[in-house]
């Protein structure tokens, strides 16, 4: 059963710890998406990377709070002009072309899992981790091909902007939820 009532802190209790802890942390998770968006397939307009998997895991370990801040640290380095983007793409002009939904909705997906992560749909249930990162998946691409919807078209954004990334969006909440049951097994372990 879910409980309502949200955890006093995220899978490893980030919360509980210091702000510079908490600041390592968000460089950790910058590192690991900035990491996980050169792994890619290029498709046009949006490519298929491993953004998504990133996002959903960074939110559902780190919590609502720190997962979204998290991704938006990351978003500003991109903004700025560090190669984090997919295939080491940077600049604010990626903030107003066709991956731009995409971009904006990766906070939005992080603090959806992460506040999911802390009422129990976490590795701790794996078919309830599953759920939070098909629905973080889904709210990216939902996102992002309605902001690609105004530039090329309802049926053009639907065809290239999420159609090819359902399956991938599929696998990659399996592997998330795989990898927080792990997680959760280890953090486990060592509190036992």
């Amino acid at each position: 059963m879910v409980t309502d009532k949200p955890a006093a802190s995220a899978l490893i209790g980030i919360q509980n710890k210091s702000l510079l802890w908490q600041a390592g942390a968000v460089v950790a998770g910058t590192l690991f998406l900035a990491a996980a968006s050169y792994v890619e397939v290029p498709l046009v307009p949006v490519p298929v990377n491993m953004q998504t998997l990133a996002v959903t895991l960074i939110g559902a370990v780190y919590g609502w709070r720190l997962g979204a801040l998290t991704v938006i640290a990351w978003l500003m380095e991109a903004a700025l002009g560090m190669p984090v983007l997919s295939g080491g793409a940077a600049g604010a002009h990626h903030f107003v072309g066709p991956t731009a939904g995409y971009l904006f909705a990766f906070p939005l997906v992080a603090a959806m899992t992460g506040w999911l992560a802390e009422r129990g749909w976490n590795g701790k249930r794996p078919i309830l981790a599953f759920l939070a990162m098909l629905l973080g998946n889904a709210m990216c691409l939902a996102l992002g091909a309605a902001w690609l919807a105004v530039m090329i078209g309802a049926q053009d954004a639907f065809t290239f902007g999420a159609l090819p990334f359902l399956v991938g969006g599929l696998l990659k909440s399996a592997l998330g939820a795989a990898l927080l049951y792990a997680l959760s097994r280890r953090v486990a372990t060592k509190h036992s």
